[in-house]
């Protein structure tokens, strides 16, 4: 069982950064088991989540000192249009960093913008843990639906 919850925190942490992994398959995966605590599914994949989101904030924060070196993956009229964006909209925004696609980079240019990181934790923490838990229910209710 140890492996099943390790592998959660590592696909949901992995996930969260830039790689392309499916942290949302493994949690049903195992709620569908039915060997696994729900709670404790629960608060791994978010602790996992949010700690992934913590490295693309402190990637973020870093960034700039990169940026003009020519290998550097975002222009600067990239970078300027992520903050003309994280200007208008603010912090708020975090609050979409459960989607894909658009949630990883959401994290990186808060940490660009340098948000607060007891307000960055805070409404990430927020986002994943109710994306999580939204999709705990949709799963469990579908399975405990009689056919």
């Amino acid at each position: 069982m140890l492996m099943g919850y390790l592998g959660l925190f590592a696909a949901a942490f992995g996930a969260a950064t830039l790689l392309p992994l499916q942290s949302e398959a493994v949690l049903v995966g195992l709620l569908l088991s039915g060997h696994y605590h729900l709670w404790l599914l629960l608060g791994i994949a978010t602790l996992g989540n949010v700690l992934g989101s913590l490295v693309n904030w402190l990637l973020g924060r870093s960034v700039e000192r990169f940026k003009a070196r020519r290998w550097f993956p975002i222009s600067a009229k990239q970078l300027e249009k992520a903050r003309r964006h994280y200007s208008r909209w603010g912090h708020w925004t975090l609050l979409l960093s459960w989607m894909p696609i658009v949630g990883d980079p959401l994290t990186l240019v808060a940490g660009v913008m340098r948000e607060p990181l007891w307000r960055f934790l805070l409404l990430v923490t927020l986002a994943k843990g109710v994306r999580y838990g939204v999709l705990a229910a949709l799963t469990l209710q579908w399975v405990l639906i009689p056919s």
